[in-house]
């Protein structure tokens, strides 16, 4: 939505021209780092975000979230397992090579190499055969409606550039030693990289050669990350900030009383949510010994039913929060609302525990970020507090984004018993879900690579396959539905909530802010 008028995306892009005589500097600030550059590095919104300002897919979405050609100009379905894409012509990267479908080519076996967090981008059986310079043809092993649903964010790399700088190999979240590719980038996008000093100051320059013609009227952007609430809010308040990310709840009255500044709220479509490690025989973190507790489905209900989600909403989101039952937003699924929570009931959840043989509870380390999700640290606290009453203590390892993420997924060997994670299905559809979290995996991450806790369901998997493959879409939301249900029965995850869009913004600057939370610059203009 925009900030104040709230209107259609089309009278905020009317608004700027690409021919603007006032250039501007747009500085902002976001409550964690840019880490590595390298855009199959880390599945995770912000970082996405922010290379998608510099990179691009062949696709991309526009304010509404619709899709719209990028990189390629159109595509067709030839055949039921062939689609056929054609590429814009014209096309540069930043330091001036031309953009081709061998860079296509490339792009998809190095999102799917070793070390890639996007993996699941692109099916691991597809096939690319490059009909000409700027045709290319994706061969499947089935049917797949929505195979182009999430290639907004499957940024397209140069070759030769890559290859030239030794940056094959792709930097892990988890890697301790960076390759040219994670401190460098060269896209093809509305804006090149000047500098990045990680965890400091990322600075980019409008690029010149950019393929379409600009709607925003910005000639430099420089982004800080600033991890305190306070100092980011001051930030924004002193003036030294033109837009900061997420505000706190709390601040958003303050800034709506300033003179100058303005708070923008709207829904997000991601879901916060629990996980618990149920692969392992033995978890890493309990006192538990020789057996694995969150194998149980009685231990994990009980840990559930002991979480008072109308406390977490009102008391730590401030009500800028919307419970779940699932774990896809009700915007994104049309049967959301036949499901409900498990009730909020402590003495069920310590019968549950007496019932699996823990009367007296346990202990368990739990992994939380604390500079990622809107309150995410103090989420984790609640929740340790009410597992605390049911006899559940929690050891809580709250950290920064880049050691949580480097801890707790393929990369850093599922190295958690207990986490906390947020996700938005980047196609808008319940079947990214399913796929990515809820499928049965190896310990490589082989399978769902997000289904950190590791659990496996049969069932769910041939729902998935099938799901994948179903046209017809009343069929297809049954189908839905009943993966969703398997998963809620069997408590193998522990929604919270959806999360609101929290933004404070000058007066001065005009922004779209999606609902997926990702900030982009070409929407921007400065009065």
């Amino acid at each position: 939505m925009y900030k104040k008028s709230f209107v259609l995306a089309a009278a905020l892009l009317a608004a700027g021209t690409g021919s603007a005589a006032k250039a501007e500097t747009l500085k902002f600030a976001f409550q964690g780092a840019l880490n590595a550059l390298d855009p199959y590095s880390l599945n995770e919104t912000f970082t996405l975000s922010a290379l998608g300002n510099t990179y691009e897919g062949l696709t991309r979405r526009g304010p509404d979230l619709q899709i719209e050609p990028a990189l390629a100009e159109s595509w067709e379905i030839l055949e039921p397992n062939r689609w056929r894409f054609h590429l814009r012509e014209g096309v540069k990267f930043h330091n001036g090579s031309d953009f081709t479908a061998e860079d296509v080519a490339f792009s998809v076996e190095r999102v799917r190499s070793e070390g890639s967090d996007l993996s699941t981008r692109v099916p691991a059986d597809m096939k690319v055969e490059i009909v000409d310079d700027h045709t290319v043809d994706f061969v499947l092993s089935s049917p797949n409606p929505i195979l182009h649903y999430e290639w907004d964010t499957f940024y397209i790399m140069d070759k030769e550039w890559t290859s030239e700088n030794d940056a094959v190999k792709v930097t892990s979240a988890s890697d301790t030693s960076v390759n040219h590719a994670a401190l460098n980038a060269n896209g093809t996008g509305p804006f090149k990289l000047v500098s990045h000093e990680p965890g400091v100051k990322t600075v980019y320059e409008k690029f010149d050669g950019w393929w379409d013609e600009p709607k925003h009227n910005l000639d430099t952007v420089e982004f800080t990350p600033i991890g305190s609430d306070a100092t980011r809010v001051a930030a924004l308040l002193s003036g030294e900030m033109d837009m900061v990310y997420p505000i706190p709840v709390q601040d958003i009255k303050r800034i709506n009383d300033n003179q100058g500044t303005s708070a923008m709220t709207g829904p997000e479509l991601r879901t916060i949510f629990l996980g618990m490690d149920q692969m392992r025989d033995e978890l890493l973190y309990s006192d538990v010994k020789g057996k694995n507790p969150l194998k149980d489905a009685k231990v994990r209900k009980a840990f559930y039913q002991a979480i008072d989600i109308n406390a977490i909403k009102t008391k730590v989101m401030r009500d800028l929060a919307t419970p779940s039952a699932i774990m896809i937003s009700p915007l994104l699924f049309s049967r959301s609302d036949e499901f409900e929570r498990h009730p909020y009931d402590p003495e069920a959840a310590k019968a549950l525990l007496a019932e699996a043989g823990y009367p007296d509870g346990f202990s368990i380390g739990m992994d939380c970020p604390n500079d990622r999700y809107v309150n995410d640290e103090a989420i984790c606290q609640a929740v340790a507090s009410m597992l605390a009453r049911i006899g559940v203590k929690v050891n809580l390892n709250a950290q920064p984004k880049a050691k949580y993420f480097a801890r707790i997924l393929a990369s850093g060997n599922y190295d958690t018993s207990f986490y906390l994670l947020g996700w938005t299905p980047g196609s808008f559809d319940s079947w990214n879900v399913l796929d990515n979290l809820m499928n049965c995996r190896d310990e490589t991450g082989k399978g769902s690579p997000f289904n950190n806790g590791g659990f496996c369901d049969p069932q769910i998997d041939a729902l998935t396959d099938q799901i994948l493959v179903e046209i017809d879409p009343e069929k297809r939301d049954a189908l839905i539905a009943e993966a969703f249900k398997i998963s809620h029965d069997n408590a193998y995850y522990i929604p919270l909530h959806q999360q609101s869009l929290a933004w404070g913004v000058s007066d001065d600057v005009n922004v779209v802010q999606r609902a997926d939370n990702q900030f982009k610059f070409r929407f921007v203009t400065k009065n």
